[in-house]
């Protein structure tokens, strides 16, 4: 038997992912929660096991492609009886017969709507269709773990036939339906008129999906001019990046003579579009750098930023770093200033809540947390994720060391887990490490604060009524004027200041 499967919903509001890359192939056999994708969704790349077992069959969407929640991505032969077999079957014949004008059976044309895309037909047959769907849909698809609920209300597979046909079949002249030319005459009349789409000698629109149409928007290129490769003449991604490739030298040249002719410009014209500018490469908006840029567009055009800065003589905490590196009781452990930063902040979180909380809108509440899920952000090859740290008031320097270096290493890896990005209260950013002294730091959504650590730097600086070389680093805290009034964030930042000047402080604050 054949089962699609469809694009699960990943949680938190995703309706979109990515194919990065199949780890199945048409015809290998799988078993059931065997990895078959890893699909990246706005926010991090997982990894997505199959709820079936047995042998693929069609794989729905190419490594690059963005598939929408509810879509198929893979069809496989569970083997669980003859149908589909005797479907596809049915459905070769149906296709032979139509393609030379003898009526279809009824027996046949329903599975030949399983073998190939379904075109719109008449409305009583759409009628028809209608009655049986529910039969056909009935049986929901399996719900895997951390999946989220299953939505009832998402189009099923019928719709999504119908919405593609429409967008495969050029539209008759006159009356804007599409055309459904393997369907036999409805009646006397449909017999004698001959065929609109035929008579207008009209060109076919090219066969291409959505993603490869806008990637010839953005390449420039006309799709009546490529030849498709796919099955039943599909222009594929490959197709368009072929012909763009071949395409765009002879354009130049074209384009040279054109010009020429044209003669110069008047005085006072624009150039031509493009005219003087480097060559361009254009990188599609999509997965965590959209994800990404709408969260930072929203964060700075919704709260009121304050940033407030201070710089702080870490060198006892230095010395407290160094000490725990060559304790053998602490190997294997990375405690670093982030480390120490983060227990910090915690134990500041708890004396001033105002920086851990959120504003909602919509019940006009200011909502406090009752702990701290610290967020951490880190840079990728995919952009910035910022994965949270769950209960990190509750850990100790070691625990919290262990927590942020896993995060760290799994978001280097791009296999964060949604979980891991949602329900962060209180975040830091550690732009240190690229040298960076301080900046002004955007709020991630849904929070009061952010904590920019600078790099340590030893320099001079007043001690004990003395100058002398000390180690250095300046703090950057943006905070939600809404919730975080100048007194409240300043204690705060004094606060995390101060356990950082004199890390023994903490005993008396936690």
């Amino acid at each position: 038997m054949i089962k699609e499967f469809p694009l699960p919903d990943l949680g938190e509001g995703l309706t979109e992912s990515e194919i990065v890359a199949w780890r199945v192939q048409v015809g290998d056999h799988v078993e059931l929660n065997q990895i078959i994708a890893d699909v990246e969704t706005a926010k991090a790349v997982v990894e997505l096991p199959s709820p079936y077992a047995g042998v693929i069959t069609a794989l729905h969407a190419a490594e690059g492609e963005t598939v929408n929640v509810g879509e198929p991505l893979f069809s496989c032969d569970t083997g669980e009886g003859a149908e589909g077999a005797a479907a596809d079957a049915a459905g070769s014949t149906t296709t032979a017969r139509a393609s030379a004008g003898a009526p279809v059976a009824p027996a046949t044309a329903a599975a030949s709507e399983a073998a190939a895309p379904a075109v719109p037909a008449a409305p009583e047959v759409a009628a028809a269709a209608a009655h049986a769907a529910p039969e056909a849909d009935a049986a929901p698809g399996p719900n895997l773990v951390g999946y989220g609920a299953r939505d009832e209300g998402r189009p099923k597979r019928r719709a999504r036939r119908a919405a593609l046909a429409a967008d495969l079949v050029p539209p008759v002249p006159g009356n804007g339906a599409p055309a459904d030319l393997d369907a036999p005459p409805a009646g006397p009349a449909a017999a004698t008129t001959p065929s609109p789409v035929l008579s207008t000698g009209a060109p076919e629109r090219p066969r291409s999906t959505p993603p490869v149409r806008k990637l010839a928007r953005d390449l420039g290129l006309d799709l009546t001019t490529v030849t498709g490769t796919g099955e039943r003449g599909l222009i594929t991604r490959a197709d368009v990046e072929a012909a763009a490739s071949g395409a765009s030298a002879p354009a130049a040249a074209a384009a040279a003579p054109a010009d020429a002719e044209a003669g110069p410009a008047t005085a006072g014209t624009a150039p031509a579009s493009g005219a003087g500018r480097p060559a361009e490469t254009r990188i599609p908006i999509k997965g965590v750098r959209k994800h990404t840029a709408a969260a930072m567009v929203q964060s700075a055009f919704t709260a009121p930023h304050v940033t407030e800065f201070l710089t702080v003589d870490v060198t006892a905490t230095m010395e407290l770093l160094r000490g725990i590196r060559d304790d053998r009781a602490f190997a294997g452990h990375k405690v670093t200033p982030l480390t120490v930063v983060a227990k910090a902040v915690c134990i500041a979180a708890g004396r001033t809540p105002e920086v851990n909380s959120r504003w909602d809108e919509a019940d006009q509440e200011i909502v406090q947390y009752g702990g701290v899920n610290l967020g951490i952000a880190a840079a990728t090859g995919r952009g910035l994720v910022v994965p949270n740290v769950k209960g990190a008031e509750r850990m100790t320097l070691i625990e919290l060391a262990d927590a942020i270096s896993a995060l760290a290493e799994t978001a280097r890896a791009g296999r964060t887990p949604p979980a891991d990005l949602a329900g962060g209260t209180i975040s830091i950013t550690n732009i240190g490490v690229f040298g960076i002294d301080a900046g002004t730091p955007i709020l991630n959504p849904g929070e009061a604060a952010i904590l920019a650590m600078g790099a340590v730097r030893r320099q001079p600086w007043e001690h004990r009524g003395e100058i002398a070389l000390r180690e250095v680093m300046t703090l950057s805290l943006s905070f939600d004027h809404r919730l975080v009034d100048g007194e409240q964030g300043s204690r705060f930042l004094a606060d995390v200041g101060a356990i950082l000047r004199e890390p023994g402080l903490a005993l008396t604050m936690a």
